[in-house]
């Protein structure tokens, strides 16, 4: 038994020891653990106060919209896709090309070139890909509008068959 004791408080000493001697270390990484989590929650909150700023906007322009105000839909439409929010962007987009609220060709494409460089999932990316071929075949701009059909027909997306059968007409 006595052995035991004393192999327990060779241990006790030597993890004395090296707290003794890492203290600065220890105290370093715990508050850079700290200060990250802080960081980490901050960032959290700022994004949920986004989100519900962009929401509150795309529902003040769909008012706007239903009150036959388009000129302010179409500027809070806009501010939304420019803020590059995962969902209220797409959203944003589809309504401006749904309701025919811009007719500037260029801005429309430049609207779809900045929501394909946001981080959504792959089959949304698809999506608005496919919107963007369609919106450009409309336009009568076909061969751009077939490349990208190609584009989707060569990958494995979902979307896949339905470009196919729209490069076959």
């Amino acid at each position: 038994m006595d052995q035991h004791t004393d192999k327990d408080l060779e241990f006790t000493e030597k993890l004395k020891l090296f707290f003794k001697e890492q203290k600065v270390k220890i105290i370093l990484i715990s508050c850079t653990c700290v200060l990250i989590a802080i960081i980490f929650l901050v960032m959290k909150v700022f994004q949920e106060r986004e989100n519900i700023l962009i929401s509150e906007k795309f529902i003040k322009a769909n008012i706007f919209l239903s009150s036959q105000n388009e000129d302010k839909s179409k500027e809070l439409y806009e501010e939304i896709i420019k803020s590059k929010n995962k969902f209220y962007s797409i959203l944003a987009l589809n309504t401006i090309l749904e309701k025919e609220l811009e007719n500037d060709e260029n801005i429309i494409i430049n609207y779809f070139n900045m929501l394909q460089d946001l981080s959504i999932p792959r089959d949304q990316k698809d999506l608005l890909i496919f919107k963007k071929a369609l919106y450009l075949i409309q336009l009568s701009r076909i061969k751009e509008g077939k490349d990208l059909l190609k584009k989707l027909s060569n990958s494995n997306s979902y979307l896949k068959n339905i470009a196919d059968q729209i490069l076959e007409n």
